[in-house]
């Protein structure tokens, strides 16, 4: 009687991220924060939710594969400011939708309702804010991310 995993338990995700990314980014004030978290709960739900998402994203808790993914992707020192406590190094969105699949920025910006290219630009305004909030000890917390955002009692 209980539905398995599937496209609908994907998006369920994704939107129960998008909300509690959005309240650990202020998405309560001005509406700009709320479409950060729509955007970055959509990635990381594309990133971890669907096949072959354990691989990519650690198990439940995407962030640590999307840290991978920027570091492999030339972007290790910005990444590393976010986890450690100094002050967080900018990217750009052209170099977060190069880092990112392709496929999984696409998806993410269809949820939001946004192109790849706003999506790019949003993540890269929002990524450093939401790991360093994720990060207080210098270092990405294990378990799902749902308990890690709610852990911050945000």
């Amino acid at each position: 009687m209980r539905p398995g995993p599937s496209a609908k338990g994907v998006t369920m995700a994704g939107n129960d991220l998008g909300s509690l990314l959005g309240g650990l980014l202020g998405g309560g004030k001005g509406g700009q924060g709320a479409g950060a978290g729509d955007i970055l709960g959509a990635l990381l739900g594309a990133l971890g939710g669907g096949g072959g998402g354990a691989q990519a994203g650690g198990g439940n808790n995407p962030l640590g594969g999307l840290m991978d993914m920027l570091t492999r992707s030339g972007l290790a020192d910005q990444a590393q400011s976010w986890i450690g406590t100094g002050e967080n190094q900018p990217v750009s969105g052209p170099q977060i939708a190069d880092a990112l699949p392709d496929d999984a920025l696409r998806k993410a910006a269809d949820q939001a309702g946004v192109s790849p290219e706003q999506a790019a630009d949003e993540i890269a305004r929002s990524l450093p804010q939401a790991v360093d909030r994720l990060s207080p000890g210098g270092s990405i917390p294990s378990g799902s991310l749902e308990d890690i955002i709610r852990a911050q009692n945000l």
